[in-house]
């Protein structure tokens, strides 16, 4: 669910949805128009683009009604209005009409920054729709997902998810309801793995963890599904990467509980388990040779190479054999 960042009634005169994530855009909208028909069924809801909005369309819109009906005006991209249309809307920020709500959806770039500064300071009830570019971000929204729906699922679930499904949030909203409502108790990771089987095994991470398991034939069949399917070269040496980085972290950490690593080498506890479980083979130089592998891998994979996937077959074979580096000692 988006963010709130200022007052909580959906009703406000201006709600302020900030950010490039459709959709928590979408959730925001839908939640004013959702409050609004509660209190008057017959709500009457515009959606409108910036080419919708003339000048003199937002006064037409909001002015007395005869029939004084409840009305939603919804104004979509609105760092993209003309200039004159902005200057409309800002008078109208300084005496929003009543039985009205306004709601500007706005990226938050410097683009039309005059216009958001302005609804801020009218007071504006502001929604945070941040795009989600890191991983742990996305984790964080499965959690969210999860607890909004009343249902448990373990930490590994949720990676499991993100793993499988990627980047995208309405695939991923949609895969906790689907969840939620087909399983029973908690939901764990065996769940996860038989409902979305195909697509987490041609995830990079799991190209990742086969490699760093020294397992090279099921590591390599991993990756020929993952480009295969469509998973970018670049996101399967990211993956890789942090794989090896972990298992140095590891390496290099003086031992202790899985909580207490957790804070010092910041990963979830959960993660520490399965990393100690990887690291058995692995020796300060087959870190080191695993992660010029990845480099190499990398430099291959971004037009330093004419075949990114032998680039990524060389790294991955090169990273297996390197986990098994201290039984070979």
């Amino acid at each position: 669910m988006a963010r709130k960042t200022a007052q909580d009634d959906p009703l406000a005169p201006v709600t302020l949805a900030v950010g490039q994530e459709d959709l928590l855009l979408d959730r925001a909208v839908r939640e004013v128009v959702a409050a609004a028909k509660t209190a008057d069924a017959d709500t009457d809801v515009r959606d409108l683009t910036p080419d919708q909005l003339q000048p003199g369309t937002l006064d037409e819109l909001t002015s007395p009604s005869l029939f004084a009906e409840r009305k939603v005006v919804v104004v979509r991209n609105a760092q993209d209005l003309s200039a004159d249309t902005v200057k409309d809307v800002k008078a109208y920020l300084g005496a929003p009409a009543e039985e009205i709500t306004l709601v500007l959806l706005h990226a938050g770039g410097a683009k039309g920054k005059g216009l958001l500064d302005a609804a801020r300071k009218a007071g504006a009830r502001e929604v945070a729709c941040p795009k989600m570019a890191k991983p742990a971000d996305r984790l964080a929204f499965v959690r969210g997902e999860f607890r909004a729906v009343g249902r448990s699922a373990t930490p590994e679930a949720c990676q499991s998810l993100v793993d499988a499904l990627g980047s995208d949030l309405r695939e991923l909203a949609s895969a906790v309801s689907q969840l939620a409502a087909d399983v029973e108790g908690t939901i764990d990771e065996a769940v996860v793995g038989r409902y979305y089987t195909g697509r987490a095994e041609a995830s990079s991470f799991t190209v990742a963890d086969r490699a760093v398991e020294g397992r090279a034939a099921e590591a390599l069949e991993a990756l020929r599904w993952s480009l295969a399917t469509g998973v970018a070269p670049v996101l399967i040496t990211s993956a890789l990467a942090q794989g090896v980085r972990a298992i140095g972290k590891l390496l290099s950490a003086r031992g202790g509980r899985s909580a207490d690593l957790a804070r010092e080498l910041g990963m979830p506890p959960w993660k520490i388990d399965r990393v100690r479980q990887q690291t058995r083979g692995w020796t300060p130089d087959g870190v080191s040779v695993a992660l010029r592998a990845v480099a190499e891998a990398d430099a291959g994979v971004k037009g330093g190479g004419d075949d990114p996937e032998y680039a990524l077959e060389k790294a991955v074979v090169t990273i297996a054999r390197a986990a098994r580096s201290r039984g070979r000692a």
